[in-house]
């Protein structure tokens, strides 16, 4: 990932996600974007020197009494490159990564209605692990 592709990255999300979101974008770069650290990864795929998708994650250690482990927490894929293996040579890439460093897992949250991402997910391997998430509404 290089500055450079920020721009591309961010209208891409926009695309899949229908939000511009330019300004939580930034923050993300400024945070994973150095590559200065083994744990933190964002790595982007090119097709033609053009970003046709991108992968964030990082290595987080004993969060909810996990041992250390590698979390996805953004992948996208332009609609334009899906079914060419681009989301699978990201995954591949960012585990690849995280297995150098000496970590055994991958997770990822996937919201229940995105059928799209859980389907790629699972057809990567990935199935229900032993963590739960739960949450409440703050508002009354």
């Amino acid at each position: 990932m290089r500055r450079s592709d920020l721009d591309r990255v961010i209208d891409l999300d926009a695309t899949v996600t229908g939000l511009e979101k330019r300004k939580y974008w930034l923050s993300v770069y400024r945070r994973y974007g150095s590559g200065q650290h083994d744990e933190q990864q964002f790595l982007v795929a090119l097709v033609g020197g053009r970003v046709v998708g991108f992968v964030i994650g990082e290595v987080r250690d004993w969060e909810f009494g996990s041992p250390p482990c590698g979390w996805v927490f953004a992948i996208d894929v332009d609609p334009q490159a899906r079914l060419g293996g681009v989301g699978t040579q990201l995954l591949q890439a960012i585990s690849a990564r995280f297995q150098r460093i000496g970590v055994r897992k991958l997770r990822t949250i996937v919201a229940l209605e995105n059928t799209l991402i859980l389907s790629f997910f699972r057809a990567q391997g990935m199935m229900a692990g032993p963590l739960i998430a739960l949450e409440m509404d703050l508002d009354p």
